[in-house]
């Protein structure tokens, strides 16, 4: 693909784990607020549950997590307590008939948790919401903090889904952003949690890193497919250092350009499907019989601020510093800064810092974009009965978009609007045209492949 094409498409744009997206996220929505929308769940209902663990006894210099390195457990002691009191205080104001039906430990590094800790957080949770049985149980891994006993705790706390950062393993491109693994490291980890019982095993890549190439690219793949994980996530990397000043560290020089990212993504993905996985939205693989692939064949799989998921709950539920959280009304997030986070949940306040009430277009729009990142289409006549006539302006712009379209991205026939094969590695510019916010935003936003 030419140059002048790929540059021309693959500009700055959202990921859209959300609509509107984060940075445009108020103060206008508060603790209040959010203890009201709460209090709206019905029994009934069922719930997702986000925990975030923002340290890491490492920083990699590629993360775009909120996280912080520390070589002491004291903050983690301190921040579960702190815990503790924000669990106690949702809980409370949530409908004892609603169902936990998934719970994510994300972070910096959950399993930097020491084994009794990962118990207690589990128990703490489930004292005060009523799971479902076949609850699924996801954890972010660091192959560098596991151990036996370490491994034994998440299945106590029946882990179903590991989740395995894995990026690069070419040792120059681990030495550019800090963050060195082995395979032998990763192979470990994923035999020892499927001796555990876990079913399902996802593996994190990148492309787009410093010192990257194809070549590099070719043998990561490789070497994962070897380990058969159930999903793939293949993230292009987001080099977003105002955001992210750790990201200064790495040498800008050393980046891949747009076309070299886009034919680093194009190799990956070959080498995928070629391995007999499903590609999923834009950025993710999995094997037929993985949840994730039933999921998007049915049309059933959603996305959220965990990416493409299976989870269809009522409500996410985010807890602890920095988390957001998704309720049928909009979204909150929480105080990013652990020492006042831990201020306002020791003094049984929710520490929602900002966040975003949906309006009816606004549910409108979001639903387009989400058909648009989960199935590359959506059907006229579908959109008409979900949301009315106050669906024809965007449907308008739709035809609109279609018809000025002159490079073979898009296509609207028989009522359905849909992203060609040329057009679905764009798909977030693609998006972006449907986004009311976005012209008139000041964030900035990485390269959208």
């Amino acid at each position: 693909m030419q140059r002048a094409f790929v540059v021309k498409h693959a500009g700055p744009a959202p990921r859209y784990t959300s609509y509107p997206t984060a940075p445009h996220f108020h103060a206008g929505i508060d603790g209040d607020v959010y203890a009201r929308w709460l209090g709206q769940l019905k029994p009934g209902q069922s719930l997702s549950l986000y925990v975030h663990i923002p340290w890491c006894d490492r920083l990699c210099w590629f993360c775009g997590c909120n996280t912080k390195q520390t070589r002491k457990y004291d903050p983690l002691e301190t921040y579960l307590s702190a815990l503790e009191n924000e669990i106690e205080t949702i809980s409370s104001l949530v409908d004892p008939g609603c169902q936990v039906t998934a719970l994510h430990l994300g972070g910096g590094s959950p399993t930097m948790l020491k084994p009794e800790d990962m118990v207690w957080l589990d128990k703490a949770l489930r004292s005060r919401f009523q799971f479902a049985d076949d609850a699924e149980i996801s954890v972010e891994m660091d192959p560098n903090d596991l151990d036996e006993d370490r491994y034994d705790a998440l299945a106590e706390i029946g882990l179903t889904r590991a989740s395995i950062g894995v990026q690069d393993f070419d040792e120059r491109v681990q030495q550019a952003i800090n963050r060195e693994q082995t395979f032998e490291q990763t192979r470990e980890v994923v035999e020892q949690v499927r001796k555990r019982g876990v079913r399902s095993v996802n593996c994190d890549v990148l492309y787009g890193l410093p010192h990257q190439t194809r070549a590099s690219v070719d043998d990561t793949i490789g070497k994962v497919i070897s380990l058969n994980p159930d999903r793939i996530a293949l993230f292009g990397y987001a080099h977003v250092p105002w955001m992210k000043t750790h990201q200064k560290m790495i040498d800008e020089t050393a980046l891949p350009d747009v076309t070299e990212r886009f034919a680093q993504m194009n190799r990956a993905s070959s080498l995928l499907t070629a391995a007999g996985y499903t590609a999923i939205g834009f950025d993710h693989f999995a094997l037929p019989a993985d949840s994730l692939a039933i999921a998007a064949a049915s049309g059933e799989m959603r996305r959220n601020f965990q990416g493409y998921t299976s989870d269809t709950a009522d409500a996410l539920i985010g807890l602890g510093a920095s988390s957001i959280g998704q309720l049928p009304q909009g979204y909150i997030q929480n105080q990013p800064s652990t020492g006042e986070y831990q201020r306002q949940v020791n003094l049984g306040r929710l520490p929602v810092v900002r966040g975003f009430e949906l309006s009816e277009e606004d549910r409108l729009r979001a639903r387009v974009i989400e058909l648009l990142m989960c199935d590359f289409a959506f059907s006229f006549a579908a959109i008409r009965q979900e949301f009315g006539p106050a669906a024809e302006d965007v449907l308008d712009e739709a035809e609109y978009l279609a018809s000025c379209d002159t490079d073979g991205m898009v296509e609207f026939s028989g009522g359905l609007f849909q992203v060609t094969a040329k057009g679905r590695p764009f798909v977030r510019s693609i998006a972006s045209a449907f986004d009311s916010y976005f012209e008139n935003g000041t964030a900035r936003h990485s390269l959208a492949v």
